[in-house]
């Protein structure tokens, strides 16, 4: 399997935009009331911020990986679709939870979306070594 040109988007990232898309469709037919989400999903808060941690490290790893040799505008480029898209994962995942649970704690997808920025942000803000110019 080859890999595309440094700088292109790849079949991973166009799979990523895929699901994040197919989120923010459920999420807004969701808020349109085409389709009911509310309770499918009772998720506790504490596994809810851990899903907000997860996809927060694991993407910020994601990206620092697939950008490592890419110039400065296409990482931004990048950083559109492996910050901006996972939120549409925890959105998703709020708006299946029990609708009492949501009025009474309302800011929860705000929070969430903070921890995940903090946890995206841990690995891309580190320093790498450079890799070997072999690889």
């Amino acid at each position: 399997m080859s890999e595309p040109p440094r700088g292109e988007v790849g079949r991973l990232e166009v799979a990523l935009l895929g699901l994040f898309l197919a989120c923010w469709v459920l999420r807004v037919l969701s808020f349109l009331r085409v389709l009911t989400l509310e309770g499918s999903l009772p998720l506790s808060l504490y596994s809810y911020y851990g899903v907000a941690v997860a996809l927060g490290w694991a993407f910020g790893i994601l990206y620092v990986i697939r950008t490592r040799d890419l110039p400065a505008q296409v990482r931004r480029l990048f950083l559109l679709i492996y910050y901006l898209g996972p939120p549409a994962i925890l959105s998703l995942l709020r708006g299946m939870a029990p609708y009492d649970d949501q009025r009474a704690a309302p800011f929860v997808p705000l929070w969430a979306f903070g921890v995940f920025s903090v946890l995206f942000l841990v690995p891309v803000t580190m320093k790498f070594p450079a890799r070997p110019r072999g690889r």
